[in-house]
């Protein structure tokens, strides 16, 4: 995942794309920085493909929520902007999954795992983003999972 980064980084700068450039470089500065806390854990082989994975589903729901505050504020040339950007680090991410897939998937962990509580929750979504991490949006899982633990 890091080489794949490094190489969209070189052909960017050959193409002379700014945005793209740009972006890359954010997203390869938040990995080298989650590199350095995972040095202070004792983990010298650096951030795993999931924990990138993670980073970048982090970086495109920062982006959704700038978006959504630019457009509010009526400043339509940022919105763009944060738009080109969610797009770019979008295209590191796999295909996410559909609601009705995401649906699918937490009754199973529910099955498997038995859970009947609220207390279950935490070992729902902990199987869910061992499973699923950088295909599933969690914030939907975790309202599938609390709502059906409630009933």
């Amino acid at each position: 995942m890091r080489n794949e980064l490094n190489d969209a980084l070189k052909t960017a700068i050959k193409a002379r794309d700014q945005r793209k450039v740009a972006t890359l470089r954010l997203i390869l500065a938040a990995i080298k920085d989650r590199d350095i806390a995972a040095r202070s854990e004792d983990r010298m082989g650096g951030v795993s493909d999931e924990e990138i994975l993670g980073i970048l589903q982090k970086m495109s729901k920062q982006r959704d929520e700038s978006l959504r505050l630019y457009e509010e504020a009526g400043r339509l040339d940022l919105a763009e902007q944060e738009r080109e950007e969610k797009e770019i680090v979008e295209s590191f991410l796999p295909q996410q999954m559909s609601e009705d897939e995401i649906k699918r998937c937490c009754e199973d962990v529910l099955a498997e795992l038995g859970a009947e509580t609220l207390k279950d929750m935490g070992k729902c979504m902990g199987a869910l983003k061992e499973r699923y991490t950088g295909k599933m949006d969690f914030s939907k899982a975790s309202a599938i999972v609390r709502e059906r633990l409630q009933q």
